[in-house]
């Protein structure tokens, strides 16, 4: 929240896809609809946040195609993206980066990851929450870089 009001961002973009039935959270359908109604919760402006849910019922590549939901969505709205920071958690982050690269290539795209608490980042090979999201995160960004090959919907 402090990091949107102090820089000069024009809008809080959320994303993500359904949320699995039977979850606790699952009175939200999707993660993007979750994280909005967060930032509301926190004090975010309602009119600086958009909700861009990801296409229902993907099952694979499911942090690309949220990203080209988003951009449909900016372009519906008719906007034009000058720039971009990428928040998410931990590992994930650099994959995310990545692709949202690939999809906004025209457009200067930043990073900034949010520590998870679960585990001590610098210290992760030691908590099985670390080493699990090192190892899974890690075969996803090598697959993200060298294999997958987006199919337009």
């Amino acid at each position: 929240k402090e990091r949107f009001q102090k820089g000069n961002y024009q809008l809080l973009v959320t994303t993500g896809g359904k949320i699995k039935v039977g979850n606790h959270l699952s009175k939200y359908e999707t993660w993007a609809e979750l994280a909005a109604s967060s930032l509301k919760k926190i004090g975010v402006s309602e009119d600086k946040i958009m909700a861009a849910p990801a296409i229902k019922n993907i099952k694979k590549d499911r942090t690309y195609y949220s990203i080209r939901e988003l951009q449909r969505r900016l372009h519906k709205e008719g906007l034009k993206a000058a720039s971009i920071d990428v928040v998410s958690l931990g590992v994930h982050t650099r994959r995310s980066w990545f692709l949202f690269k690939k999809v906004f290539s025209s457009v200067n795209v930043g990073v900034i990851a949010i520590s998870p608490n679960v585990y001590d980042t610098s210290r992760w090979w030691l908590y099985s929450a670390g080493v699990r999201s090192v190892i899974s995160e890690s075969i996803a960004y090598l697959y993200a870089r060298f294999i997958f090959s987006p199919h337009i919907k």
